[in-house]
C-alpha cells in the first residue's frame, strides 16, 4: 500500500501487541488502549469515520448501527470466528463487507472442552479448593471425593465442525465412545477414524449420552437449541459441558434440573447473558455441581496472535482489491 493513503482502522479492544503493532506499521490504526468496551456512542462515531471497523465478541454491530455508518465504511473486518454480533446482512446491503477469523480457534477450544470434561467428573475445581481454603487437609481417604470415570463413557457432540471433530479425537484418546448430531453426516472417513455414530434425532442422542459438549455455532437456530424440553431427556448422571455460546442452552432450566438432581452437573464456559451471570449457577460452584470459567476456551496467546493475522490480511486484501479470505455472505450466517 505504498503510495496510497493508509485505510482508517478504527480497533474496539486492545490486541496482542504483536498485532497493534503491525497494525500500526501498514495502516492508520486507532487503538483502544484503555481495553474496555465501547460505548454505543463510541461505535456511532467510529462507524462514522472509519474505513475498516475491527470489532470483537463484546460489540453488538446491529443494523441501526450499521445504518449510522458513514460511506468510508467499506469492511468489518471482525477479530474472531462467531459473527452472531453482526447484522451481516443489513451490512450488504450498505455495500459494507464483513470478514471473521476461521479456523485458528479450533484446537485451543477443544483443549478446553476436553479440560472441562475432565474438571465436572472428576471434581477437580472442589479438589483444588480444598488445599487452598480455610480448613486443613485431612488427608488421602478411600471414600473421600469420589467423582465419576470419564473412560469407557458415550460422550456426545452437538455440532461436528471443526471444533466438534477435535473435541471427538481428544475423547476418543481418552476411552469415551464418540456419538454425534448434527445438520449433515460428516464424511464416512472421519466416522471411521473416531469410530462415531451419527445421531438424526437430536432427542435420541441426549437420552442415552453420559457427557454432552455443546460446540455448535449460535444462529436463530440453535438458540435454546438445548430447551427445557430437551434438557429434561438427559439422565440423572449426565454432565454437560459448553464452550461455544451461552445462548444454546436455556440456562435456567439448567440450574433448575442440576438444582434438582436431575442432572449431575456442568461445565461452562460460556453464559446465556454475560458478562452478567446467574447467581444460581455461582451457587451451584459453591456446592461442587458446576465448573464456571470467564469465556477463556479460546485464550491463548499463539490463538489470538494467529487471529490478529488474519484480520490484517483480510484488510489488506480487501485494500489491494481482492476478494478477502474469510469474506462472510449473509446466506452463510
Amino acid at each position: 500500500m505504498v503510495g496510497r493513503k493508509r485505510p482508517l482502522v478504527v480497533i474496539t479492544r486492545k490486541l496482542p501487541d504483536p498485532v497493534e503493532t503491525r497494525m500500526r506499521e501498514l495502516f492508520d490504526a486507532r487503538l483502544n488502549v484503555e481495553d474496555r468496551p465501547m460505548t454505543q456512542p463510541e461505535l456511532v462515531a467510529a462507524v462514522k469515520e472509519a474505513d475498516v471497523l475491527v470489532p470483537t465478541i463484546t460489540d453488538h454491530i446491529d443494523a441501526a448501527l450499521i445504518a449510522q455508518a458513514g460511506d468510508n465504511l467499506k469492511l468489518i473486518a471482525n477479530f474472531g470466528n462467531g459473527v452472531d454480533k453482526i447484522d451481516v446482512a443489513a451490512a450488504a446491503k450498505k455495500g459494507i463487507s464483513v470478514t471473521n477469523t476461521p479456523n485458528v480457534l479450533t484446537e485451543d477450544t477443544a483443549d478446553m472442552t476436553m479440560a472441562l470434561m475432565l474438571a465436572v467428573p472428576r471434581r477437580l475445581a472442589e479438589g483444588a479448593n480444598v488445599l487452598t481454603g480455610d480448613k486443613k487437609w485431612a488427608g488421602w481417604s478411600p471414600t473421600w471425593m469420589l467423582g465419576r470415570r470419564i473412560w469407557g463413557k458415550r460422550l456426545g457432540i452437538v455440532g461436528m465442525g471443526r471444533i466438534g471433530t477435535a473435541v471427538a479425537r481428544r475423547a476418543k484418546a481418552f476411552g469415551l465412545s464418540i456419538h454425534y448430531h448434527n445438520r449433515h453426516r460428516v464424511l464416512p472417513a472421519v466416522e471411521d477414524e473416531l469410530e462415531a455414530t451419527y445421531w438424526e434425532s437430536l432427542d435420541q442422542m441426549l437420552a442415552r449420552m453420559d457427557i454432552i459438549s455443546v460446540n455448535c455455532p449460535s444462529t436463530p437456530a440453535t438458540f435454546h437449541l438445548l430447551s427445557a424440553r430437551r434438557l429434561a431427556l438427559l439422565q440423572p448422571s449426565a454432565y454437560i459441558v459448553n464452550t461455544a455460546r451461552g445462548d444454546i442452552i436455556d440456562e435456567d432450566s439448567l440450574v433448575k434440573l442440576i438444582q434438582d438432581g436431575k442432572i449431575a452437573g456442568a461445565g461452562l464456559d460460556v453464559y446465556e447473558h454475560e458478562p452478567a451471570l446467574n447467581s444460581k449457577l455461582l451457587k451451584l460452584a459453591a456446592k461442587g455441581k458446576v465448573v464456571l470459567l470467564p469465556h477463556m476456551g479460546s485464550a491463548t496467546l499463539e490463538g489470538r496472535i494467529d487471529m490478529g493475522e488474519k484480520v490484517i490480511i483480510n484488510i489488506r486484501a480487501f485494500f489491494d482489491g481482492h476478494r478477502p479470505p474469510d469474506r462472510v455472505l449473509p446466506l452463510r450466517t
